[in-house]
């Protein structure tokens, strides 16, 4: 088989998969491209976002932050807080990641909470490249992910309306998610854990300094809890 009919049979692996994220993505994307360009960004600056930053709650916090004062340090800390998620997602991925050349360094970029449950779940075909279907499912997520802030761009310039609660559609799909997660997993002490610790921290540091705390507790009681969490999976 040619290297291209090769390539072309990975994609077609990997776009059924990506269905379910076309949908999110594309409304996810327009929804964070209108709210940007109402608050008077120029239509291209999402599109911008969406290839070189391409992490969608992050740009949907920086909305506010870019129209705030200018504070890098504290720019710099709440993505981290945002996209801490990713560093366990990249670690979890170092294995899988194994031998793939150039297409790694995209893979790192590209990687989100959507492509990272397709390529550790998808049965990938057995004469499909594991390379090739992983770099088309990160490829296409961030593809429908532009498209989206490229519509909600072009629209959000040409319309005006309130915008008032837009950005908690940010906020619906965790929910999904969360939910999602919590039908699929066997054992659920991960996901208590990840509700009631944030509150306690809310409780306890308040509203404005809860969500560092929240993450270091986390790290601390899913370490403790590893076992646990391991024998429900597996039983």
């Amino acid at each position: 088989m040619s290297k291209n009919n090769a390539k072309i049979k990975a994609l077609a692996a990997a776009f059924p998969h990506t269905i379910p994220i076309l949908a999110g993505f594309l409304f996810l994307g327009m929804t964070y491209g209108i709210l940007i360009t109402t608050e008077g960004f120029p239509f291209w600056f999402p599109i911008l976002t969406s290839i070189f930053v391409f992490a969608g709650s992050a740009e949907f916090a920086g909305v506010s932050m870019l129209l705030g004062g200018f504070n890098p340090l504290q720019a710099l800390a709440m993505t981290l807080m945002i996209n801490a998620r990713h560093l366990f997602y990249g670690i979890s991925m170092l294995e899988k990641y194994k031998g793939m050349g150039a297409k790694k360094l995209y893979l790192i970029f590209g990687l989100c909470d959507e492509s990272f449950s397709i390529n550790c779940t998808a049965d990938i075909p057995e004469d499909v490249d594991r390379g090739d279907f992983m770099f088309f499912v990160t490829l296409l997520d961030q593809l429908y992910w532009i498209s989206g802030c490229t519509l909600g761009g072009i629209f959000g310039s040409f319309i005006s309306f309130n915008t008032e609660g837009l950005d908690f559609v940010m906020t619906a799909m965790f929910v999904v998610i969360f939910l999602e997660q919590w039908l699929k997993e066997k054992s659920h002490i991960s996901s208590i854990a990840g509700l009631a610790i944030p509150f306690l921290c809310l409780v306890i540091f308040g509203a404005d300094k809860f969500i560092i705390p929240s993450m270091i507790a986390l790290v601390f009681a899913l370490a403790l809890l590893r076992r646990p969490i391991e024998r429900g999976v597996n039983e």
